[in-house]
């Protein structure tokens, strides 16, 4: 699994009053609060760790929850992960510009890496999966999928599935994500009959849960140069309890954390 885009902001705006129209205050919420250098806006605040889990937090996520479906995993019984910001030292952002992680499992481990710099390692693949198996390789990205055969066969090919003549309304919806919208549509519906059945949907939230807490966990790893093994169970890192404080960071002002006994 890997990630090559360069969409880590770099640039040093300048402090500035905010403006009338926008409550930071609110807007920052239970977050350390940053000086203000601008509307924070969707590229901006995803480079602050104050703010998100970079970029193993947003695209690694995505690519492990998709093998883990893939493969039926759980938890990971370990992650390890190292990184930091190598490269891009001029900006004032703080997430790490290049990251390694690994999410062991019983009979194979899950290889995460991203860089913010630099060339992707396969072009046609800059943000993807890779399933190495005994019969061939598996690629596959939010457009499209390949498995190649070891035996020299044909390579099987799939392409992203649009629905653009079935739902035109498509087409003029604001910042769409046309190749996402025909997955967006069966979530939604295969969430709404688990909703009148009582049953767990597709993306059931546990497994949302796991794959979000692994690549947290990751960055974790990162921090402290050490592999953690999280309990799931206790909701604690075992024997390490520098790591489980770190599990729940402290919020700013008269913000309240809520516990699973409070919500």
């Amino acid at each position: 699994m890997s990630c090559y885009y360069h969409m880590r902001a770099n640039g040093n705006p300048p402090e500035q009053e905010v403006p009338d129209f926008f409550d930071y205050e609110m807007w920052t919420g239970p977050a350390p609060m940053r000086p203000y250098d601008g509307l924070p806006h969707k590229r901006w605040w995803r480079t602050f760790r104050e703010y998100g889990n970079g970029i193993t937090g947003d695209m690694c996520v995505h690519m492990l929850d998709t093998v883990r479906w893939m493969l039926d995993l759980g938890w990971p019984k370990r992650i390890t992960s190292e990184g930091g910001i190598f490269v891009q030292k001029d900006g004032k952002s703080n997430i790490s510009d290049t990251q390694s992680a690994v999410f062991e499992y019983d009979n194979h481990n899950c290889n995460w890496q991203h860089r913010t710099w630099g060339n992707p390692d396969d072009t046609d693949y800059p943000w993807a999966f890779k399933i190495y198996g005994s019969k061939g390789v598996l690629k596959g990205d939010v457009m499209k999928a390949e498995f190649v055969p070891v035996d020299g066969n044909e390579t099987i090919r799939f392409d992203v599935v649009y629905e653009k003549e079935k739902y035109p309304e498509d087409l003029s919806e604001k910042d769409i994500e046309l190749h996402a919208a025909p997955a967006t549509r069966k979530h939604m519906i295969d969430f709404l009959n688990a909703i009148q059945n009582y049953t767990k949907p597709v993306a059931d939230i546990e497994n949302g849960h796991i794959s979000t807490a692994s690549c947290i966990l990751a960055n974790l790893s990162m921090d402290l140069k050490r592999p953690l093994v999280y309990d799931p169970q206790s909701r604690t890192v075992i024997n390490d309890p520098e790591a489980t404080a770190l599990l729940q960071r402290n919020y700013r002002g008269q913000w309240v954390h809520p516990q699973p006994d409070t919500v």
